[in-house]
């Protein structure tokens, strides 16, 4: 589902409504669990998902937790946004969710520190549930923040490439490259000039392109976000020099900046039929797993194939990791019925039946480890890459933040700057990006 994808669009809005939380919400992690989850009751469970498929999908899932704990029901409310849950959350009142879920991951470090979610850990320990031995490594850590287990995932989004098998074997390229030097030397060998621009590129590189955002792109290169101290590791980590630096150079090798973005400039949207990897104008794409069930649906002329995506050449050992986010569930901690809360967020988050009937409804990667080996999924056999990057335990994710998702869109403007040509500094960029994110966090707590 494209849905979880959209945090990238939603992302800054989530942090800019989240900010009210941190003065707004004054819920304490135990203040609304002394409810008795045995007795006849109901909550208020709030979702994002709105497509009628989806919507579906989220009916079945409680109507199945209904059944397993009658006495419990639940009002579901859809199609609701992050600026609505957040005010629902510093309100709370009869109406206002008890549980909660959101597409935007960036959130969980507001929702963490403001208080607004309650910590799980307590509710995790109480029903012997261990989380690290539940949930895949990069799920598990971006749903907590600072200790603060304040989230728990809901299925999950896996990055991988497809790559247009046709083009391949035109080109006489016989396997999906596995290092960086591979992938830059097919994605050369793929492009084909027309005129002043393409018949066919082999990969679009720029930061704008659908998907290849700097926060994908440096989940290949496992980096450091912050240090110990939580200050921004940017400068110091050579991760992220190594990342800018070929993502650069395959941007000049590819025609240049301007060049690209001309050609970017005349394909079709991400969510469109026209998506230029769909049509063959782009032989490689860094998408998600909905991408699969998305291009099928164009009726492609070619053969899709799909692999991880390219590591460093000094990481080739840990070829099969990529990035991991995905859509968050949790407790209000305005709700005074936190333990029939919990009870529906156990059921839907770790439940491995539960939680493998909406991945195949929803077609999204599952987050239970559980699941990801259930034999009832039931998916194309090019999805078990997504399935096999979820519970690579190299696989990473961005960390979550005390103002959110800022931090990841201050290096996502210096990577426009700096691809462009506008910065050609990358040291120096790359500090005072640092900075900024050190300043933009200060001011934030």
């Amino acid at each position: 589902m494209p849905g979880i994808s959209r945090k990238n669009a939603i992302a800054l809005a989530a942090s800019a409504s989240l900010a009210l939380l941190a003065t707004a919400c004054t819920g304490q992690p135990d203040s609304g669990a002394s409810d008795d989850a045995s007795q006849e009751t109901t909550i208020n469970f709030w979702h994002a998902w709105s497509a009628p498929s989806e919507v579906k999908a989220v009916r079945d899932l409680v109507t199945g937790f209904e059944k397993a704990h009658p006495n419990i029901h639940v009002d579901v409310v859809g199609n609701m946004t992050d600026d609505k849950i957040n005010q629902a959350l510093r309100t709370g009142g009869e109406k206002a969710p008890d549980v909660i879920s959101s597409f935007t991951t960036n959130s969980v470090g507001r929702f963490c520190s403001s208080g607004a979610l309650v910590n799980l850990n307590p509710f995790f320990e109480k029903s012997g549930v261990d989380p690290q031995k539940t949930f895949p490594k990069p799920m598990n850590e971006y749903t907590q923040f600072d200790g603060n287990r304040c989230a728990v995932p809901l299925l999950g989004d896996a990055y991988g490439l497809y790559y247009n098998k046709t083009a391949f074997e035109k080109a006489g390229i016989t396997s999906p490259p596995k290092t960086w030097s591979e992938f830059e030397k097919d994605a050369k060998k793929l492009t084909i000039p027309q005129g002043g621009t393409y018949q066919q590129l082999g990969f679009m590189p720029n930061y704008h392109g659908w998907e290849t955002t700097t926060e994908h792109y440096l989940g290949q290169f496992s980096p450091t976000y912050f240090d110990k101290d939580g200050k921004s590791n940017v400068a110091k980590d050579p991760a992220f020099a190594q990342a800018f630096t070929v993502q650069k150079k395959l941007v000049d090798e590819l025609g240049g900046y301007r060049k690209l973005e001309t050609y970017r400039s005349e394909l079709g949207d991400e969510w469109g039929p026209k998506h230029p990897f769909h049509t063959g104008q782009v032989a490689m794409q860094l998408d998600g797993e909905w991408r699969l069930g998305m291009a099928l649906a164009t009726k492609p002329k070619f053969e899709i194939g799909v692999a991880p995506l390219p590591v460093p050449d000094d990481q080739a050992d840990q070829y099969g990791k990529g990035y991991i986010t995905g859509t968050i569930a949790g407790i209000a901690a305005t709700s005074k019925k936190q333990n029939a809360a919990w009870e529906l967020v156990k059921y839907m988050t770790t439940d491995t039946d539960a939680v493998v009937h909406f991945s195949n409804a929803i077609h999204n990667v599952p987050s239970t480890l559980a699941a990801l080996k259930s034999p009832k999924l039931k998916y194309d056999p090019r999805f078990k890459t997504f399935l096999e990057i979820a519970a690579n335990p190299d696989s990473t994710t961005a960390p979550a933040s005390v103002n959110g998702g800022v931090y990841l869109t201050t290096v996502q403007e210096f990577g426009y700057a700096y691809e462009s040509g506008k910065a050609t500094d990358l040291k120096k960029g790359l500090r005072e990006t640092a900075r900024q994110i050190d300043t933009d966090i200060a001011q934030a707590k």
